[in-house]
Protein backbone atom coordinates (compact mmCIF):
# COMPACT_ATOMS: atom_id res chain seq x y z
CA UNK A 1 0.00 0.00 0.00
CA UNK A 2 1.10 3.55 -0.93
CA UNK A 3 1.70 6.43 1.02
CA UNK A 4 -1.30 8.06 -0.44
CA UNK A 5 -3.39 5.27 0.45
CA UNK A 6 -2.05 4.89 3.86
CA UNK A 7 -3.30 8.24 4.76
CA UNK A 8 -6.24 8.57 2.30
CA UNK A 9 -7.16 4.85 4.57
CA UNK A 10 -6.21 6.70 7.63
CA UNK A 11 -8.35 10.03 6.72
CA UNK A 12 -11.08 7.85 6.02
CA UNK A 13 -11.06 6.41 9.18
CA UNK A 14 -10.79 9.16 11.31
CA UNK A 15 -14.10 10.77 9.43
CA UNK A 16 -15.50 7.61 10.24
CA UNK A 17 -14.72 7.22 13.69
CA UNK A 18 -16.19 10.68 13.79
CA UNK A 19 -19.49 10.54 11.86
CA UNK A 20 -20.03 6.88 14.25
CA UNK A 21 -19.38 8.79 17.04
CA UNK A 22 -21.95 11.44 16.49
CA UNK A 23 -24.47 9.10 15.32
CA UNK A 24 -24.24 6.89 18.41
CA UNK A 25 -24.59 9.64 20.56
CA UNK A 26 -27.79 10.78 18.90
CA UNK A 27 -28.79 6.85 19.03
CA UNK A 28 -28.03 7.09 23.20
CA UNK A 29 -30.47 10.10 23.05
CA UNK A 30 -32.94 8.66 21.37
CA UNK A 31 -32.46 5.28 23.41
CA UNK A 32 -32.78 7.08 26.98
CA UNK A 33 -35.92 8.80 25.63
CA UNK A 34 -37.88 5.39 24.78
CA UNK A 35 -36.42 3.52 28.41
CA UNK A 36 -37.37 6.04 30.04
CA UNK A 37 -40.73 7.31 28.59
CA UNK A 38 -39.80 10.88 28.43
CA UNK A 39 -42.73 11.51 25.89
CA UNK A 40 -39.98 13.99 23.45
CA UNK A 41 -42.25 14.70 20.55
CA UNK A 42 -42.36 13.34 17.87
CA UNK A 43 -41.30 16.59 15.57
CA UNK A 44 -37.86 16.77 17.47
CA UNK A 45 -37.32 12.95 16.85
CA UNK A 46 -37.94 13.63 13.57
CA UNK A 47 -35.82 16.67 12.78
CA UNK A 48 -33.27 14.54 15.25
CA UNK A 49 -33.23 11.66 12.47
CA UNK A 50 -33.15 14.13 9.65
CA UNK A 51 -29.64 15.31 10.59
CA UNK A 52 -28.56 12.12 11.46
CA UNK A 53 -29.36 10.39 8.14
CA UNK A 54 -28.07 13.36 6.66
CA UNK A 55 -24.43 12.95 8.62
CA UNK A 56 -24.36 9.18 7.87
CA UNK A 57 -25.52 9.63 3.91
CA UNK A 58 -23.30 12.58 3.23
CA UNK A 59 -20.06 11.60 5.27
CA UNK A 60 -20.42 7.61 5.26
CA UNK A 61 -21.10 7.27 1.52
CA UNK A 62 -24.51 4.90 1.98
CA UNK A 63 -27.97 5.50 0.96
CA UNK A 64 -30.62 8.35 -0.92
CA UNK A 65 -30.94 11.36 1.19
CA UNK A 66 -33.82 12.37 -0.71
CA UNK A 67 -35.72 9.06 -0.71
CA UNK A 68 -35.24 8.34 3.04
CA UNK A 69 -36.26 12.66 3.21
CA UNK A 70 -39.34 12.09 1.34
CA UNK A 71 -39.70 8.46 3.53
CA UNK A 72 -39.43 10.65 6.77
CA UNK A 73 -41.99 12.84 6.29
CA UNK A 74 -44.81 11.01 4.56
CA UNK A 75 -44.01 7.25 6.72
CA UNK A 76 -43.50 8.97 9.98
CA UNK A 77 -46.88 9.97 10.75
CA UNK A 78 -48.00 6.67 10.57
CA UNK A 79 -45.85 4.91 13.05
CA UNK A 80 -46.80 4.92 16.93
CA UNK A 81 -43.12 4.15 17.98
CA UNK A 82 -40.41 6.47 16.10
CA UNK A 83 -37.68 5.81 18.42
CA UNK A 84 -37.78 2.37 17.57
CA UNK A 85 -38.03 3.35 13.54
CA UNK A 86 -35.12 5.32 13.86
CA UNK A 87 -33.03 2.74 15.46
CA UNK A 88 -33.67 0.84 12.17
CA UNK A 89 -32.60 3.86 10.31
CA UNK A 90 -29.24 5.14 12.25
CA UNK A 91 -27.69 1.38 13.16
CA UNK A 92 -27.89 -0.80 9.43
CA UNK A 93 -25.65 1.34 7.77
CA UNK A 94 -22.67 1.95 10.04
CA UNK A 95 -22.58 -1.24 11.49
CA UNK A 96 -22.68 -2.61 7.80
CA UNK A 97 -19.66 -0.30 7.04
CA UNK A 98 -17.70 -1.13 9.99
CA UNK A 99 -18.28 -4.68 9.52
CA UNK A 100 -16.88 -4.65 5.93
CA UNK A 101 -14.09 -2.75 7.08
CA UNK A 102 -13.02 -5.09 10.17
CA UNK A 103 -12.03 -7.88 7.52
CA UNK A 104 -8.97 -5.28 6.54
CA UNK A 105 -8.08 -4.75 9.94
CA UNK A 106 -5.52 -6.46 12.58
CA UNK A 107 -7.33 -9.19 14.68
CA UNK A 108 -7.28 -7.26 17.99
CA UNK A 109 -9.31 -4.10 16.29
CA UNK A 110 -11.34 -6.80 14.57
CA UNK A 111 -12.52 -8.29 17.55
CA UNK A 112 -13.49 -4.65 18.99
CA UNK A 113 -15.56 -3.52 16.09
CA UNK A 114 -17.53 -7.11 16.48
CA UNK A 115 -17.64 -5.73 20.31
CA UNK A 116 -18.91 -2.57 19.51
CA UNK A 117 -21.32 -3.66 16.54
CA UNK A 118 -23.28 -6.02 18.63
CA UNK A 119 -24.77 -3.38 20.66
CA UNK A 120 -26.89 -1.71 17.97
CA UNK A 121 -27.45 -5.20 16.87
CA UNK A 122 -28.79 -6.22 20.09
CA UNK A 123 -31.37 -3.14 20.04
CA UNK A 124 -32.13 -3.69 16.49
CA UNK A 125 -34.11 -6.78 17.44
CA UNK A 126 -35.26 -6.06 20.45
CA UNK A 127 -37.07 -2.93 19.14
CA UNK A 128 -37.97 -5.45 15.90
CA UNK A 129 -39.89 -7.99 18.05
CA UNK A 130 -41.77 -5.51 20.02
CA UNK A 131 -42.71 -3.64 16.75
CA UNK A 132 -44.34 -7.36 16.00
CA UNK A 133 -45.40 -7.86 18.94
CA UNK A 134 -43.59 -10.96 19.74
CA UNK A 135 -43.22 -10.03 23.51
CA UNK A 136 -41.60 -13.67 24.60
CA UNK A 137 -38.81 -13.28 21.85
CA UNK A 138 -38.36 -9.84 22.40
CA UNK A 139 -37.74 -10.46 26.18
CA UNK A 140 -35.67 -13.50 25.26
CA UNK A 141 -33.29 -11.21 23.13
CA UNK A 142 -33.18 -8.74 25.90
CA UNK A 143 -31.91 -11.48 27.97
CA UNK A 144 -29.60 -13.32 25.53
CA UNK A 145 -27.84 -10.10 24.46
CA UNK A 146 -27.75 -9.13 28.32
CA UNK A 147 -25.79 -12.39 28.77
CA UNK A 148 -23.56 -11.94 25.70
CA UNK A 149 -22.51 -8.42 26.76
CA UNK A 150 -21.58 -9.71 30.00
CA UNK A 151 -19.27 -12.44 28.47
CA UNK A 152 -17.95 -9.84 26.16
CA UNK A 153 -17.09 -7.34 28.55
CA UNK A 154 -15.62 -10.13 30.85
CA UNK A 155 -13.63 -11.10 28.30
CA UNK A 156 -11.91 -7.40 27.64
CA UNK A 157 -11.41 -6.70 31.21
CA UNK A 158 -9.60 -9.80 31.37
CA UNK A 159 -7.72 -9.27 28.40
CA UNK A 160 -6.39 -5.77 29.16
CA UNK A 161 -6.01 -6.36 32.93
CA UNK A 162 -3.62 -9.42 31.85
CA UNK A 163 -1.84 -7.00 28.87
CA UNK A 164 -0.88 -4.22 31.96
CA UNK A 165 0.27 -6.87 34.38
CA UNK A 166 2.51 -8.34 31.96
CA UNK A 167 3.80 -5.49 30.82
CA UNK A 168 4.91 -4.27 34.28
CA UNK A 169 6.14 -7.90 34.99
CA UNK A 170 8.47 -7.29 32.11
CA UNK A 171 9.59 -4.25 32.64
CA UNK A 172 10.81 -5.46 36.40
CA UNK A 173 12.39 -8.35 34.97
CA UNK A 174 14.07 -6.33 32.21
CA UNK A 175 15.61 -4.14 34.91
CA UNK A 176 16.98 -7.18 37.02
CA UNK A 177 17.84 -9.07 34.08
CA UNK A 178 16.20 -12.12 34.57
CA UNK A 179 14.27 -12.18 31.19
CA UNK A 180 16.03 -14.60 29.69
CA UNK A 181 15.75 -16.87 32.50
CA UNK A 182 11.76 -17.26 33.23
CA UNK A 183 10.18 -20.14 31.27
CA UNK A 184 7.03 -19.90 29.50
CA UNK A 185 5.50 -21.58 32.31
CA UNK A 186 6.53 -20.08 35.50
CA UNK A 187 4.33 -17.20 35.62
CA UNK A 188 0.82 -19.07 34.77
CA UNK A 189 0.03 -18.73 38.66
CA UNK A 190 2.81 -16.97 40.54
CA UNK A 191 4.78 -13.71 40.11
CA UNK A 192 8.61 -14.22 38.76
CA UNK A 193 9.39 -10.46 38.71
CA UNK A 194 9.82 -10.23 42.82
CA UNK A 195 9.83 -6.83 44.61
CA UNK A 196 12.47 -4.84 46.54
CA UNK A 197 12.32 -6.03 50.22
CA UNK A 198 10.44 -3.48 52.13
CA UNK A 199 8.15 -2.11 49.36
CA UNK A 200 4.44 -1.90 49.19
CA UNK A 201 2.52 -2.17 46.25
CA UNK A 202 -1.02 -0.84 46.07
CA UNK A 203 -1.68 -0.69 41.84
CA UNK A 204 -4.31 -3.53 41.09
CA UNK A 205 -2.57 -4.41 37.84
CA UNK A 206 0.61 -5.83 39.10
CA UNK A 207 0.84 -9.45 40.35
CA UNK A 208 3.03 -8.33 43.49
CA UNK A 209 0.61 -5.97 44.84
CA UNK A 210 0.61 -6.73 48.57
CA UNK A 211 -3.21 -7.64 48.83
CA UNK A 212 -2.37 -10.79 46.65
CA UNK A 213 -0.27 -12.41 48.98
CA UNK A 214 3.28 -14.15 47.96
CA UNK A 215 1.55 -17.07 47.02
CA UNK A 216 -1.08 -17.99 43.95
CA UNK A 217 -1.00 -14.11 43.23
CA UNK A 218 -2.03 -15.33 39.11
CA UNK A 219 -5.13 -16.85 40.70
CA UNK A 220 -6.05 -13.96 43.15
CA UNK A 221 -5.59 -11.21 40.64
CA UNK A 222 -8.03 -13.25 38.58
CA UNK A 223 -10.88 -13.80 40.73
CA UNK A 224 -10.74 -9.76 41.95
CA UNK A 225 -11.08 -9.06 38.03
CA UNK A 226 -14.05 -11.19 37.91
CA UNK A 227 -15.60 -10.19 41.25
CA UNK A 228 -14.99 -6.60 40.30
CA UNK A 229 -15.97 -6.60 37.08
CA UNK A 230 -19.43 -8.22 37.83
CA UNK A 231 -20.23 -5.30 40.82
CA UNK A 232 -19.32 -3.04 38.06
CA UNK A 233 -21.60 -4.57 35.75
CA UNK A 234 -24.72 -4.95 37.68
CA UNK A 235 -24.20 -1.19 38.93
CA UNK A 236 -23.45 0.62 35.84
CA UNK A 237 -24.92 -1.79 32.82
CA UNK A 238 -27.71 -4.45 34.52
CA UNK A 239 -29.59 -1.66 36.12
CA UNK A 240 -28.96 0.72 32.83
CA UNK A 241 -30.60 -2.09 30.60
CA UNK A 242 -32.98 -3.31 33.09
CA UNK A 243 -34.70 -0.42 32.31
CA UNK A 244 -35.00 -1.42 28.92
CA UNK A 245 -34.79 -4.38 28.08
CA UNK A 246 -35.79 -7.05 30.60
CA UNK A 247 -38.60 -4.46 31.45
CA UNK A 248 -41.91 -3.72 29.98
CA UNK A 249 -43.70 -0.86 29.77
CA UNK A 250 -47.41 -0.19 29.04
CA UNK A 251 -48.68 3.25 28.67
CA UNK A 252 -52.20 4.52 28.29
CA UNK A 253 -53.03 7.10 25.25
CA UNK A 254 -52.42 10.34 26.04
CA UNK A 255 -55.84 12.76 26.15
CA UNK A 256 -58.72 13.32 28.43
CA UNK A 257 -62.52 13.06 28.48
CA UNK A 258 -65.89 12.46 31.17
CA UNK A 259 -66.92 9.48 32.74
CA UNK A 260 -70.36 9.59 31.42
CA UNK A 261 -72.72 7.47 29.22
CA UNK A 262 -71.67 6.97 26.07
CA UNK A 263 -75.56 7.08 24.57
CA UNK A 264 -78.57 8.09 26.17
CA UNK A 265 -81.91 6.42 26.18
CA UNK A 266 -84.88 8.82 25.59
CA UNK A 267 -88.18 8.24 25.46
CA UNK A 268 -90.06 10.10 22.16
CA UNK A 269 -93.76 9.67 21.88
CA UNK A 270 -95.46 10.24 18.54
CA UNK A 271 -99.63 10.71 18.00
CA UNK A 272 -101.13 8.70 15.22
CA UNK A 273 -104.82 9.58 14.17
CA UNK A 274 -106.47 6.78 12.66
CA UNK A 275 -108.21 7.78 9.54
CA UNK A 276 -111.44 6.71 7.81
CA UNK A 277 -111.98 6.55 4.03
CA UNK A 278 -116.32 7.11 3.36
CA UNK A 279 -117.60 7.36 -0.27
CA UNK A 280 -120.07 10.17 -0.15
CA UNK A 281 -121.92 8.72 -2.76
CA UNK A 282 -122.64 5.25 -1.51
CA UNK A 283 -126.05 4.42 -0.40
CA UNK A 284 -125.15 2.97 2.83
CA UNK A 285 -125.03 5.54 5.79
CA UNK A 286 -122.05 5.25 7.89
CA UNK A 287 -122.01 6.47 11.52
CA UNK A 288 -118.45 6.96 11.58
CA UNK A 289 -116.66 6.53 14.84
CA UNK A 290 -114.69 9.63 16.97
CA UNK A 291 -111.05 10.15 15.99
CA UNK A 292 -108.52 8.10 17.82
CA UNK A 293 -105.14 9.31 18.74
CA UNK A 294 -103.15 6.95 19.51
CA UNK A 295 -99.39 7.34 21.14
CA UNK A 296 -96.92 5.13 20.38
CA UNK A 297 -93.23 5.28 22.73
CA UNK A 298 -90.12 4.77 20.51
CA UNK A 299 -86.56 4.49 22.21
CA UNK A 300 -84.36 6.95 20.22
CA UNK A 301 -80.86 6.70 20.88
CA UNK A 302 -78.36 10.05 21.11
CA UNK A 303 -75.19 10.72 19.60
CA UNK A 304 -72.71 11.21 22.33
CA UNK A 305 -71.60 14.73 22.48
CA UNK A 306 -68.45 14.86 24.88
CA UNK A 307 -65.11 12.40 24.37
CA UNK A 308 -65.17 9.74 26.36
CA UNK A 309 -61.90 9.21 28.52
CA UNK A 310 -60.89 10.63 31.77
CA UNK A 311 -58.92 14.17 32.89
CA UNK A 312 -58.11 16.78 31.32
CA UNK A 313 -56.40 16.76 27.80
CA UNK A 314 -56.75 17.23 24.07
CA UNK A 315 -58.25 14.44 22.22
CA UNK A 316 -60.13 10.88 23.85
CA UNK A 317 -57.91 9.57 26.55
CA UNK A 318 -56.49 9.73 29.79
CA UNK A 319 -54.76 12.61 31.75
CA UNK A 320 -52.28 9.85 32.77
CA UNK A 321 -51.26 8.84 29.05
CA UNK A 322 -48.61 9.64 26.79
CA UNK A 323 -48.15 10.24 23.10
CA UNK A 324 -47.19 7.15 22.67
CA UNK A 325 -49.37 5.36 24.73
CA UNK A 326 -52.20 2.92 23.44
CA UNK A 327 -55.03 0.67 25.09
CA UNK A 328 -53.63 -2.76 24.86
CA UNK A 329 -55.70 -6.00 25.04
CA UNK A 330 -53.93 -8.82 26.97
CA UNK A 331 -54.67 -12.24 27.46
CA UNK A 332 -52.99 -14.19 29.93
CA UNK A 333 -50.95 -17.77 29.61
CA UNK A 334 -51.83 -20.40 32.39
CA UNK A 335 -51.16 -24.08 33.00
CA UNK A 336 -53.60 -26.65 33.46
CA UNK A 337 -56.11 -25.31 30.81
CA UNK A 338 -57.28 -24.08 27.51
CA UNK A 339 -56.15 -20.47 27.93
CA UNK A 340 -56.20 -19.78 23.99
CA UNK A 341 -59.97 -20.87 23.75
CA UNK A 342 -61.29 -18.29 21.11
CA UNK A 343 -57.98 -16.06 21.00
CA UNK A 344 -58.86 -14.70 17.23
CA UNK A 345 -61.57 -12.91 19.07
CA UNK A 346 -59.69 -10.78 21.04
CA UNK A 347 -58.58 -8.36 17.96
CA UNK A 348 -62.56 -7.76 17.36
CA UNK A 349 -62.83 -6.49 21.33
CA UNK A 350 -59.78 -4.70 20.68
CA UNK A 351 -60.70 -2.68 16.96
CA UNK A 352 -64.92 -2.33 18.42
CA UNK A 353 -62.92 -0.68 21.16
CA UNK A 354 -61.38 1.59 19.62
CA UNK A 355 -64.53 2.49 17.15
CA UNK A 356 -66.66 3.30 20.52
CA UNK A 357 -64.23 5.41 22.57
CA UNK A 358 -62.06 6.49 19.68
CA UNK A 359 -58.97 6.01 21.92
CA UNK A 360 -55.44 4.89 20.04
CA UNK A 361 -55.04 0.87 20.36
CA UNK A 362 -52.22 -1.76 19.51
CA UNK A 363 -52.21 -3.00 16.42
CA UNK A 364 -52.82 -6.49 17.47
CA UNK A 365 -53.89 -8.43 21.06
CA UNK A 366 -51.02 -9.88 22.91
CA UNK A 367 -50.07 -12.87 25.88
CA UNK A 368 -48.17 -13.27 28.45
CA UNK A 369 -47.47 -15.45 31.07
CA UNK A 370 -48.45 -14.98 34.15
CA UNK A 371 -44.84 -14.48 35.53
CA UNK A 372 -44.23 -12.10 32.87
CA UNK A 373 -46.68 -9.43 34.50
CA UNK A 374 -43.87 -8.88 37.05
CA UNK A 375 -41.76 -7.61 34.45
CA UNK A 376 -44.19 -4.63 34.36
CA UNK A 377 -42.55 -1.82 36.80
CA UNK A 378 -45.12 -0.28 39.03
CA UNK A 379 -46.96 2.95 37.35
CA UNK A 380 -46.46 1.30 33.70
CA UNK A 381 -47.93 -1.75 33.91
CA UNK A 382 -51.02 -2.98 32.43
CA UNK A 383 -54.56 -1.68 33.81
CA UNK A 384 -56.32 -5.12 32.70
CA UNK A 385 -55.54 -8.36 31.38
CA UNK A 386 -57.81 -10.77 30.50
CA UNK A 387 -58.45 -14.83 31.00
CA UNK A 388 -61.01 -17.39 30.20
CA UNK A 389 -60.80 -20.87 29.33
CA UNK A 390 -63.08 -23.92 30.60
CA UNK A 391 -60.72 -26.78 31.86
CA UNK A 392 -58.33 -26.10 34.70
CA UNK A 393 -56.17 -23.35 36.15
CA UNK A 394 -52.70 -24.46 37.32
CA UNK A 395 -51.23 -21.55 39.07
CA UNK A 396 -47.96 -22.16 41.41
CA UNK A 397 -47.28 -20.38 44.28
CA UNK A 398 -44.68 -17.64 42.55
CA UNK A 399 -47.38 -17.45 39.79
CA UNK A 400 -49.99 -16.35 42.78
CA UNK A 401 -47.94 -13.61 44.24
CA UNK A 402 -47.03 -11.93 41.39
CA UNK A 403 -51.09 -12.26 40.00
CA UNK A 404 -51.47 -10.50 43.86
CA UNK A 405 -48.71 -7.78 43.41
CA UNK A 406 -50.17 -7.08 40.22
CA UNK A 407 -53.78 -6.61 41.30
CA UNK A 408 -52.52 -4.60 44.57
CA UNK A 409 -48.95 -3.26 44.41
CA UNK A 410 -49.53 -2.26 40.58
CA UNK A 411 -52.97 -1.41 40.70
CA UNK A 412 -53.69 -3.69 37.99
CA UNK A 413 -57.46 -5.56 37.14
CA UNK A 414 -57.83 -9.06 36.21
CA UNK A 415 -60.84 -9.59 33.44
CA UNK A 416 -62.21 -13.61 33.51
CA UNK A 417 -64.65 -14.85 31.18
CA UNK A 418 -65.76 -18.36 31.71
CA UNK A 419 -65.47 -19.55 28.17
CA UNK A 420 -67.90 -23.14 28.98
CA UNK A 421 -68.22 -25.21 32.10
CA UNK A 422 -69.07 -24.43 36.02
CA UNK A 423 -65.61 -26.56 36.93
CA UNK A 424 -63.70 -23.30 35.51
CA UNK A 425 -65.64 -20.87 37.55
CA UNK A 426 -65.25 -22.97 41.08
CA UNK A 427 -61.69 -23.28 39.42
CA UNK A 428 -61.24 -19.18 39.01
CA UNK A 429 -62.86 -18.76 42.34
CA UNK A 430 -60.15 -21.37 43.91
CA UNK A 431 -57.33 -19.23 42.62
CA UNK A 432 -58.70 -15.57 43.72
CA UNK A 433 -59.10 -16.97 46.99
CA UNK A 434 -55.75 -17.89 46.83
CA UNK A 435 -54.71 -14.54 45.46
CA UNK A 436 -56.75 -12.36 47.37
CA UNK A 437 -57.60 -14.58 50.52
CA UNK A 438 -59.38 -12.09 52.80
CA UNK A 439 -61.60 -10.37 49.59
CA UNK A 440 -64.67 -12.37 49.82
CA UNK A 441 -65.98 -12.38 46.06
CA UNK A 442 -69.73 -10.07 45.46
CA UNK A 443 -72.51 -9.67 42.65
CA UNK A 444 -71.45 -6.91 40.63
CA UNK A 445 -75.10 -4.99 40.69
CA UNK A 446 -76.22 -3.62 36.54
CA UNK A 447 -76.35 0.12 38.73
CA UNK A 448 -72.92 -0.26 39.24
CA UNK A 449 -70.42 2.03 37.09
CA UNK A 450 -69.06 -0.70 35.19
CA UNK A 451 -72.55 -1.33 33.99
CA UNK A 452 -73.23 1.73 33.39
CA UNK A 453 -70.00 3.55 31.47
CA UNK A 454 -69.76 4.26 28.89
CA UNK A 455 -72.91 2.27 27.78
CA UNK A 456 -75.81 1.82 30.34
CA UNK A 457 -76.22 -2.21 30.19
CA UNK A 458 -79.79 -3.42 31.00
CA UNK A 459 -78.92 -6.69 31.39
CA UNK A 460 -75.83 -8.88 31.97
CA UNK A 461 -75.07 -10.12 28.05
CA UNK A 462 -74.25 -13.88 27.69
CA UNK A 463 -73.68 -16.69 25.11
CA UNK A 464 -74.59 -19.29 27.91
CA UNK A 465 -74.69 -19.23 31.51
CA UNK A 466 -72.25 -21.83 32.30
CA UNK A 467 -70.74 -20.31 35.98
CA UNK A 468 -74.58 -18.63 36.47
CA UNK A 469 -76.11 -15.45 35.55
CA UNK A 470 -74.59 -12.70 37.64
CA UNK A 471 -71.32 -11.26 37.56
CA UNK A 472 -69.11 -11.10 40.51
CA UNK A 473 -66.10 -8.66 41.64
CA UNK A 474 -63.27 -8.87 44.14
CA UNK A 475 -63.39 -5.48 45.46
CA UNK A 476 -59.86 -3.77 47.00
CA UNK A 477 -60.33 -0.54 48.25
CA UNK A 478 -63.19 0.24 46.82
CA UNK A 479 -62.29 -0.50 43.02
CA UNK A 480 -62.97 -3.78 41.24
CA UNK A 481 -59.77 -6.26 41.03
CA UNK A 482 -61.01 -8.41 39.56
CA UNK A 483 -64.17 -9.12 37.70
CA UNK A 484 -65.86 -12.32 36.62
CA UNK A 485 -68.62 -13.06 33.87
CA UNK A 486 -70.16 -16.22 33.97
CA UNK A 487 -71.28 -16.67 30.38
CA UNK A 488 -68.47 -16.76 27.77
CA UNK A 489 -68.67 -13.02 26.47
CA UNK A 490 -65.59 -13.64 23.99
CA UNK A 491 -67.67 -16.18 22.17
CA UNK A 492 -69.97 -13.43 20.97
CA UNK A 493 -66.72 -11.22 20.05
CA UNK A 494 -66.17 -13.96 17.90
CA UNK A 495 -66.66 -13.35 13.83
CA UNK A 496 -70.15 -15.44 13.85
CA UNK A 497 -70.78 -14.18 16.81
CA UNK A 498 -71.57 -17.76 18.32
CA UNK A 499 -74.87 -17.50 16.86
CA UNK A 500 -76.44 -15.40 19.43
CA UNK A 501 -79.05 -12.64 18.12
CA UNK A 502 -77.68 -9.15 17.52
CA UNK A 503 -78.78 -7.55 20.62
CA UNK A 504 -76.75 -9.96 23.12
CA UNK A 505 -73.66 -9.81 20.94
CA UNK A 506 -74.33 -5.81 20.47
CA UNK A 507 -74.66 -5.83 24.25
CA UNK A 508 -71.50 -8.22 24.84
CA UNK A 509 -69.28 -5.52 22.94
CA UNK A 510 -69.98 -2.37 24.69
CA UNK A 511 -69.79 -5.10 28.21
CA UNK A 512 -66.30 -5.50 26.83
CA UNK A 513 -65.97 -2.01 26.13
CA UNK A 514 -67.19 -0.54 29.35
CA UNK A 515 -64.56 -3.49 31.15
CA UNK A 516 -61.71 -2.49 29.50
CA UNK A 517 -62.88 1.70 30.34
CA UNK A 518 -63.57 0.88 33.75
CA UNK A 519 -59.94 -0.84 34.29
CA UNK A 520 -58.19 2.44 32.63
CA UNK A 521 -60.36 4.99 34.30
CA UNK A 522 -59.57 3.37 37.73
CA UNK A 523 -56.00 3.04 37.02
CA UNK A 524 -55.49 6.92 35.63
CA UNK A 525 -57.34 7.88 38.85
CA UNK A 526 -54.57 5.86 41.08
CA UNK A 527 -52.06 7.23 39.00
CA UNK A 528 -52.74 10.87 39.89
CA UNK A 529 -53.23 10.40 43.13
CA UNK A 530 -49.43 9.01 43.49
CA UNK A 531 -48.50 12.29 41.57
CA UNK A 532 -50.24 14.40 44.50
CA UNK A 533 -48.86 12.24 47.37
CA UNK A 534 -45.28 12.74 45.53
Amino acid sequence: MSEAETVSRSLRLRQAIVVTSIIGAGWLILWFDWIAHLSVASDIHLQLSRVLLWIQIEFVGVGNWTWYDEWLWFKWPTYQNPVEVIGFCLSLFPVAWWLQQARKESPLVRYAIYSFCIFPIWHLLTFAFYEMGWMTLKAMAARAGLCITFVMGLGWATFWVERKSRALQVARLEISGALANVGPLQSMHASVAGVEIGSRIWNPFDMDAWFYGRQRQKLRQSLSVLFGYLIAFILIVLLLLQASGCQELYEMPAGGGEQKQLQQVVKVQKVIKKKFIINPLSSVIFNPPPLEEIKLQLLEITKHAYQVGYGKGAGAGFSGGTNRGKVRFIRLEYSGGDWDQGIDADLNMLIQYNLRTQHKIAERPETRKVAQLKNFPVGKSPPVVYMTGQKNISLGKSETDVLRGFLIEKHGMLFADNGGSAHWGNQFKALMGRVLPNVPYIRVPLDHPIHRVPYPIPFLPYVAPHGGTDALAWVVDGRIAAYYHPGDIGDAWADDHAGVPTPIWEACYQLGTNVIFYAHAEYNKWLDSRKKSD
